[in-house]
Parts: C-alpha cells; structure tokens; sequence
C-alpha cells in the first residue's frame, strides 16, 4: 500500500507539472491562453528575467488558440483585424521591445520588435528557421507540443540575438546547443514526460487491481 500511495503522489506531481501556468504570475508571457507547456513558460521567465537584467531589452511572447476573427471573410480583411490586434499590443510595451505572437486558428506567425531592435534581432531567420519548422513538422506530436517547443526555439534565438549584439557571449539561463536543433531536443524531452506519466499511472492501476 505505501509504495502505491508513492506511485500515485509520483503520477499526481507530474500531472502538477502538465498543468498550463498562469499566465499572470509570468511578465514575459503576455497570454498563453493555455496554450504554452509550463515548462516552457518557466523557461522563457528564466531566459527573460536575464536579458533584462543584463540588457534592458524585454521579450515576450503572445500566443492565442483564437483571436475571434470569422475564418470566413476574405484574407486582406483578416490580415487588418490581425495587424489592429498586434498594434494594440505593441502600444502596451515598454520599449525596447520583442515580441513573438501566434495564433493559432488563424494559422498566424508574426514577431514584432521596437525600431532599436531590428537591426539586432533577424526576424526573417528566426521565424524561418526556429518557429514555422516546428510548427510545420509532420509527426506524432500534438499542434500544442509543436508550439510549446517553437515558442521556446524562437524565444531563445531572439534572447541570444540580443546577448550577442550587447558583448555577451553566452546566456546563462539560455539553451545548451541552442539553435535550429534546440526546439526539437525539448520538444522530445517534454513528449518523453507525459509517456511516462501515462506509464506510471498504468502502472499503479495495474498494481492496485492485482492486489484486489
């Protein structure tokens, strides 16, 4: 019975840890709309909170599963709703600014930056190179998992962008091996997490059922 009831705290705390975070209790998150794993989110904090530090630049990301734009009116009508939205964010932030925003029924990927940013950090490359593969990639990964680990990808190049273009070399908060290659390490190493949540539940099911 005890190592039960240890299985079951062990299934219980992962499931902690699956739980969306609250986007409110993280500045750099401007709404995840339950979207973002909380990992990532805690990462982007850690990586965030140090760029500030060092830099005064601030980083965000704005992902939302919907913007309530109808998917029926024509796309150049679409395109000025989206751009409406995105101004109405960037007039809320402190600059220097960045920003990553997805949304994720309009099938929308944008990174918007202050006028200082944009000769650091190479919004073609990063959205290019480190958010739309992922996002694209053909596997078992649900649409939500690829977005945590772009997010993450995106997020950690602006990050280093901004480092580099200050003297620094290396983040300390920032991803080993980061690069085009980062996104997908985590992106396995958070699918890995809930297979073996899933594992020591069943686990624990089987076991207390044996025991009956």
């Amino acid at each position: 019975m005890k190592a039960f009831n240890m299985l079951k705290i062990a299934v219980l705390s992962l499931l902690f840890f699956l739980i969306p975070l609250n986007a409110s209790i993280n500045k750099y998150v401007l709404s995840d709309d339950v979207v973002i794993d909380p990992r990532t989110a805690q990462k982007i904090f850690e990586i965030g909170s140090e760029v500030k530090n060092k830099t005064n630049v601030n980083l965000y990301v704005y992902v939302k599963t919907d913007l309530g734009i109808d998917k029926n009116i024509p796309i150049k009508e679409k395109m000025q709703l989206i751009k409406k939205e995105e101004t109405e964010l960037t007039s809320m932030l402190v600059k220097p600014y960045a920003v990553l925003t997805i949304a994720v029924e309009q099938m929308h990927v944008n990174l918007l930056m202050s006028e200082k940013l944009k000769s650091i950090i190479n919004k073609d490359d990063i959205l290019d190179g480190y958010v739309v593969p992922l996002l694209a990639s053909k596997d078992k990964n649900t649409l939500f998992t690829k977005i945590s680990a772009a997010v993450l990808n995106g997020y950690s190049e602006m990050a280093d962008d901004v480092a580099h273009a200050n003297g620094i070399e290396k983040l300390e908060s920032g991803i080993p091996s980061s690069g085009k290659t980062a996104g997908t390490i985590w992106k396995v190493f958070m699918y890995t997490l809930v297979i073996l949540g899933v594992f020591l539940y069943t686990f624990a099911v089987l076991r207390s059922k044996k025991k009956k």
